[in-house]
């Protein structure tokens, strides 16, 4: 992630603000420009606005925006949409005759431009069902049903579908869960890497060359995963997985080691994009540890050596910080040889993708759901 400003007083913004605290401004996300901006109202033009930062450039707001104050993309004035590129992701959302459900809703909102932001930045394409039917990409937002014993909300992605429970948005909702299923990490944002993880699965990988590489690295996809799963609950992972993936779920299914190793790479790129756009350098004191090299810019560029020379002293520097405020720490991960080497894999995957990777691939027969219990 950039480090943004508002360019109408020059204080920090947020990725997620929608008015600068300093100056007061409208201030929303310029998909075409990458950028956080300041508007200022169109006089006489309802819900019509001018960038600061290009007088040329008019936006409307997301109607989710104007509506229930839920979103902060812009969406340009020639484009007839209603609904931001990000919102129109989305197919159903939760019941807002429910009033908890709308700050729930207005998180995972949050979190899907997140993941958004940092796809585009390593160049995925980002297509929704609506412009494409049969590989487009959609999201629904679920709760659990009131009725006892109905079954609950499966987070997980079918065939370009993404689920998620919006439990998963009540912090302390998700880290009761996040306890009892002996995790060390679970994040909202986490859950969109992962399960967005399997959809580039057959984007990039699945019916391409490539898959060849995948199964010597990952193991092959083609085990019954129905049946790997139920293993993976009843008996949990081997014993020594930590030396071969880099959670412990990655170990139960090569579907499930790719979307860990995915989301995995996509926190990294963003971490380290944000690192550098604040100019943090790290020189530590231990001869065997390199100096983190502060390298704004598309991370994909960048050598797969560099990003993950870069990254042990980052790590190293956040868990340090958050001991120091007395929490946890932020990455609870040690990653092998064999977990970089698939970090490796996804860096070239992402690196030399087609351009034509939506359109070109024919309809695929449906597979398993790749879902986990959320109880």
């Amino acid at each position: 992630m950039k480090v943004f400003h508002c360019d109408h007083c020059q204080q920090l913004v947020s990725f997620e603000n929608t008015h600068c605290v300093q100056c007061g401004h409208k201030l929303a996300y310029l998909p075409d420009l990458r950028e956080m901006a300041s508007l200022e109202p169109l006089p006489g033009v309802a819900n019509t606005w001018r960038a600061a930062l290009d007088a040329k450039r008019t936006y409307r707001l997301c109607a989710n925006d104007v509506t229930h104050n839920v979103c902060n993309e812009a969406i340009p004035c020639h484009e007839p949409h209603e609904l931001c590129a990000s919102c129109r992701l989305t197919r159903v959302i939760p019941d807002l005759t429910v009033p908890a459900n709308l700050p729930l809703w207005a998180k995972l909102e949050a979190a899907k431009r997140r993941l958004i932001y940092t796809l585009h930045a390593v160049g995925c394409a980002v297509v929704n069902r609506t412009d494409d039917p049969v590989h487009g990409l959609t999201f629904e937002f679920l709760a659990d049903p009131a009725s006892p014993g109905a079954p609950k909300v499966l987070t997980g992605h079918d065939d370009g579908v993404i689920t998620l429970n919006i439990a998963e948005a009540d912090d302390a909702e998700r880290e009761r869960r996040r306890v009892q299923m002996h995790e060390p990490y679970r994040t909202l944002l986490g859950h969109f890497r992962h399960e967005v993880g399997h959809y580039y699965f057959d984007r990039l990988v699945q019916d391409t060359p490539r898959i060849d590489a995948f199964r010597e690295l990952f193991g092959d996809e083609r085990a019954d995963y129905g049946e790997a799963l139920k293993r993976h609950y009843a008996d949990g992972a081997p014993a020594d997985w930590q030396a071969r993936h880099v959670s412990s779920y990655a170990a139960s299914h090569p579907w499930e080691d790719w979307a860990e190793t995915w989301a995995h790479y996509l926190n990294m790129v963003d971490t380290l994009e944000t690192a550098a756009a604040c100019g943090l350098s790290l020189r530590p004191k231990d001869a065997a540890m390199p100096t983190m090299k502060a390298a704004p810019g598309d991370p994909i560029a960048r050598p797969f050596g560099d990003l993950i020379a870069s990254w042990y002293p980052l790590t190293y520097a956040l868990n340090s910080l958050s001991r120091g405020l007395g929490v946890a720490d932020v990455y609870p991960f040690v990653v092998s040889a064999p977990a970089v080497e698939k970090l490796r894999f996804i860096h070239e995957t992402v690196a030399n993708q087609p351009a034509t990777t939506l359109a070109s691939k024919p309809a695929e027969a449906a597979k398993p759901t790749a879902a986990r219990v959320l109880s």
